[in-house]
């Protein structure tokens, strides 16, 4: 059999062992590995390396909130470019190689100007980066028919991404020690610049090989084609609410948990339960409960979750109650990651599936933005109790999830 009947078979789902296409399966999870171990090798280093290279710390918030605004506006262009296109497959590719040779450019600039140039045009080349991946893995998951059937679970593909991110911080870590943090900038553009190259062992999606006579002309027409789609409205909503919520966490729960006595140790040990309980919802809870319940009543309980985590978090900061109460960050994020993909597959058009990604994390980037710069004032002034605030965000969301049923079948 050529490759290329090969490859048709694998598309086609029409593996003679049935069940699990593991030929397809493999070739995302390599994908999935090296692109989430190229954000955590570089991600948390990123500002002490700007640092290091005579970047001033105002200078410093100039530089990565820009990077912040490029990454809002190009991941929505090059969705939009990829499905006009029918290119998914070869703009996540040009993404993930012009970011890789990007980033060892920044490897060798130093001063405020070029560090900035360099960055701005890194982060316009990795923020389509997951949106393109995740199009291409959500409509491969799905096998052709009933759209109901699966291939293989997303959530194996994204929890391989989550480890992965984990095992790459942790190998930088001992890398900045040893030979200092240039070494982590080579090594976020090398796995960056392989990863275009395993982009060409996943498949397109059927819809990129269809002519694309149904598109709408110009590349606005693919947004508004999105937003006359109601349950994609209710879910950008749900997901700037919860998703947006986790902003006060992120920004001052070790701040918290520093003034409450909490040492580095142990703070780091109480993050480290919610990346883990994100990896296992992935692989082993979530793809079956959202199965079961549906995507809309998953929905209901990342609510549930944020309601109950940040009401929690804003009465007491006591260790044993936080290390039960941080493994709901599964809920809180990855039962609903599930959920939204599950509900964007079925309610979004194939020819607009990178586009709904695209906006889909723009709605969760945007508010989360927003909400971080509400949560520093809320913070200042009220403390701890503020994460009464970012519950009652998810209690806004709760009922909400309701109108998410006519996409997910609950």
């Amino acid at each position: 059999m050529t490759p290329t009947c090969r490859l048709e078979r694998v598309v086609a789902g029409q593996d003679r062992r049935g069940g699990v296409n593991r030929d397809l399966l493999a070739g995302f999870v390599l994908l999935y590995a090296l692109i989430y171990a190229a954000f955590g090798v570089a991600s948390p280093f990123w500002p002490h390396y700007f640092e290091t290279r005579g970047v001033a710390s105002e200078e410093l918030g100039l530089l990565l909130a820009l990077g912040t605004a490029v990454r809002l506006v190009s991941g929505p262009a090059a969705g939009r470019i990829a499905d006009r296109r029918r290119a998914r497959r070869m703009v996540l590719a040009s993404c993930l190689g012009i970011a890789g040779l990007v980033a060892f450019g920044l490897a060798t600039a130093g001063g405020l100007l070029p560090l900035l140039l360099f960055s701005l045009f890194h982060a316009a080349a990795l923020a389509p980066t997951t949106t393109l991946a995740d199009a291409l893995a959500s409509r491969a998951a799905v096998a052709p028919g009933d759209g109901r059937s699966r291939r293989f679970e997303y959530g194996w593909v994204r929890g391989t991404g989550s480890a992965a991110f984990i095992i790459g911080t942790l190998l930088a870590g001992q890398m900045v020690g040893a030979i200092g943090l240039t070494s982590i900038v080579l090594l976020h553009a090398g796995l960056l610049v392989v990863s275009a190259f395993a982009v060409l062992l996943v498949p397109d999606t059927p819809s990129d090989r269809r002519p694309a006579a149904q598109d709408p002309a110009s590349p606005e027409g693919g947004f508004s084609a999105l937003m006359r789609i109601a349950v994609f409205r209710r879910l950008l909503l749900v997901v700037a609410l919860i998703l947006g919520s986790h902003a006060m966490h992120d920004a001052f729960a070790v701040i918290r948990w520093t003034a409450a006595g909490i040492g580095p140790g142990t703070a780091s040990l109480l993050w480290s339960l919610s990346v883990a309980a994100e990896v296992i919802v992935f692989f082993v809870v979530g793809p079956p409960l959202v199965a079961r319940v549906g995507p809309a009543a998953a929905a209901a309980i990342a609510a549930l979750a944020g309601l109950a985590r940040w009401s929690i978090m804003a009465l007491t900061a006591d260790p044993l109650v936080l290390a039960l109460v941080q493994p709901f960050h599964g809920a809180t994020f990855a039962l609903l990651h599930l959920a939204c993909i599950r509900i964007l597959t079925q309610s979004v058009p194939p020819e607009l599936a990178a586009t709904g990604q695209a906006v889909y994390a723009v709605a969760s980037g945007a508010a989360t933005a927003l909400l971080t710069l509400a949560a520093g004032v809320l913070y200042a002034r009220y403390g701890a109790t503020a994460f009464f605030a970012m519950a009652a965000l998810c209690g806004l969301a709760l009922p909400l999830t309701r109108g998410l049923r006519s996409a997910g079948g609950s």
